[in-house]
């Protein structure tokens, strides 16, 4: 189906809360804000499950204003050419700060203390007195010079392992996938690990920071606890389901593991002892937020304008500068010959391309193009409906 974008005021639907600051990215005269509406041309959401929802034809994004997308069916959104934006980066220093704070205070069993401490209340002028005798139970260690283990080397991996650095640990990093940007960005004093199982068997922390995939999901288990040193601790903040709790138990109740942090409580790990349970507080900062929230609407308001497309997880990523030229946008199959049949039909309107960009993705991929004619009247009849009845063509728009 194909959609003109003319000056109409568009919709935006939110699904959860979301910061002020957020919401003020849309102009009042050019957008309005409707969480009841049933056709909206855009979401915003954070955690609001998505994926019992029906999708009207207006909606062209949804942004997740926060990293994981698990509550958004993205396979159908793709289905329908709705893209489905993520907002990497924009909460990574809460999580760095939290990762940090509890990396410190378990190494020196500062939980387990404070816990013990409020037993005493009660105990009056004794209170002095037993918090002598009992603190040798909480005697910790200390993290300078000792080695942190960062898989995954992203935007919060990123940040983890140079603030180690500068707490004097040694910092060993695996991130097959590194992105040229994080790479610029990661002190040249983190060494690299050749392998996962080099981080796994020279590490007295790791932490972890990688997506949930087929291939990650249950990466902490048995065989990779074997390769660890005893006592390691271990840090997750990126999803619960990467370790095999089961496995988890075993290693901790026989010293292999000293500590589990996790910021993904459930009744299995809340059973298990020498276990930190955080709710869910990586990204619950004020400042994270706002700018997760900014960053999701500007990302939206984009799409809707422009047509181009940054931080997608469905689509291809695509930038060509507006100049306020009609624009054409085509999201598609990434099949052979493609470029071709969108151009050729351009053509038999006899008109001339300014520019063009095209970007794939695996199966799909993502065409935007600039018209150079003076078009006159709201639409350039036909247009639209001949590019959607292209074989492969998911969603066609024209912008103007």
């Amino acid at each position: 189906m194909s959609t003109v974008t003319l000056d109409r005021v568009k919709t935006i639907k939110t699904l959860n809360s979301i910061a002020e600051s957020g919401l003020n990215v849309f102009n009042h005269d050019k957008y309005t804000i409707d969480d009841k509406s049933e056709n909206p041309d855009a979401i915003v959401v954070r955690s609001f499950n998505m994926h019992s929802m029906e999708f009207g034809s207006n909606l062209l994004g949804i942004a997740r204003a926060g990293a994981g997308v698990n509550n958004i069916p993205v396979e159908k959104c793709t289905e329908q050419g709705i893209v489905v934006f993520n907002t990497p980066g924009a909460n990574a220093n809460a999580v760095k700060e939290l990762v940090l704070t509890t990396l410190m205070a378990s190494s020196r069993n500062l939980f387990d203390g404070i816990s013990w401490t409020k037993t005493l209340a009660g105990e009056g002028d004794q209170v002095p007195k037993l918090v002598e005798a009992g603190k040798k139970k909480f005697v910790g260690k200390e993290i300078k010079g000792k080695t942190l283990g960062v898989i995954g080397l992203g935007s919060v991996g990123n940040l983890v392992a140079n603030d180690a650095l500068d707490l004097d640990m040694d910092v060993i990093g695996f991130d097959p996938f590194i992105s040229v940007d994080t790479a610029w960005k990661l002190s040249r004093n983190v060494q690299r690990a050749m392998t996962i199982e080099q981080v796994y068997a020279e590490s007295d922390y790791i932490t972890v920071h990688v997506p949930l995939t087929d291939d990650t999901r249950g990466m902490f288990n048995k065989e990779t606890f074997n390769m660890m040193k005893p006592g390691v601790h271990i840090l997750n903040f990126s999803r619960g389901e990467l370790v095999n709790e089961a496995d988890m138990a075993e290693a901790i109740a026989s010293g292999k593991v000293g500590k589990y942090i996790t910021d993904f409580p459930n009744e299995n790990v809340l059973q298990m002892e020498n276990v930190v349970c955080i709710p869910h507080l990586g990204a619950s900062t004020e400042e994270s937020e706002e700018n997760c929230a900014i960053m999701a609407a500007r990302q939206v308001k984009e799409l809707l304008e422009t047509g181009n497309v940054k931080n997608s997880v469905n689509f291809p990523n695509a930038n060509l500068p507006y100049t306020g030229k009609v624009r054409v946008t085509v999201f598609h199959q990434n099949i052979p010959h493609m470029v071709g049949k969108i151009t050729s039909i351009i053509s038999n309107y006899h008109l001339n391309i300014a520019d063009m960009v095209n970007r794939s993705r695996g199966n799909y991929a993502y065409t935007i193009i600039d018209i150079d004619n003076e078009v006159n009247g709201d639409v350039i009849p036909g247009l639209g409906e001949l590019l959607d009845n292209i074989d492969g063509v998911i969603r066609a728009r024209i912008i103007k």
